[in-house]
């Protein structure tokens, strides 16, 4: 996977990415005041192989000048009907404001969607106010489940 949003190149995750990647999501978590589980809800992301590649998901990481500024990622899931979870999406401050995250909302729904998937679930805190509505405004409708403890909030999409 690669293209480009403005001058953000978005590609798929490599090796090299692993602790940048990591840390990336580590501060943006502190920085909403949520705790990054390293060995929980965050563990996929130092584990990319097992819990992305493996399973047939995607994780890709955004560059700006060759530093990492975001994320986002989608797995195959049990839950719902022929379903992916899309998970790590995370942009930097400075990163920001700039329509990048609706650009990868629509770029995970179109691969997912190529994929033949069915239903899109997400699960985020209230505190992520930015990515409620992102969600909201993209025709993701409330849902109940939520599995990951640091969230609060679980929404689906049914695609076609």
């Amino acid at each position: 996977m690669k293209t480009q949003h403005l001058d953000f190149l978005i590609r798929s995750w490599e090796t090299r990415d692993r602790a940048e990647a990591f840390y990336l999501i580590r501060d943006i978590l502190v920085e909403y005041g949520l705790k990054c589980e390293p060995f929980g809800a965050d563990r996929d992301v130092y584990d990319v192989e097992l819990f992305y590649h493996k399973n047939g998901g995607e994780f890709w990481v955004v560059e700006r000048q060759e530093e990492i500024v975001g994320t986002a990622a989608y797995y195959p899931i049990e839950r719902g009907k022929n379903a992916v979870e899309i998970r790590k999406m995370y942009i930097l401050p400075t990163a920001r404001r700039q329509g990048l995250g609706k650009f990868l909302l629509q770029e995970l729904e179109s691969k997912i969607m190529a994929r033949g998937f069915d239903e899109i679930w997400i699960e985020t805190a209230s505190i992520l106010k930015e990515a409620v509505i992102l969600y909201e405004k993209n025709g993701y409708l409330p849902a109940t489940g939520v599995e990951t403890p640091r969230c609060d909030r679980v929404y689906v999409k049914c695609l076609g």
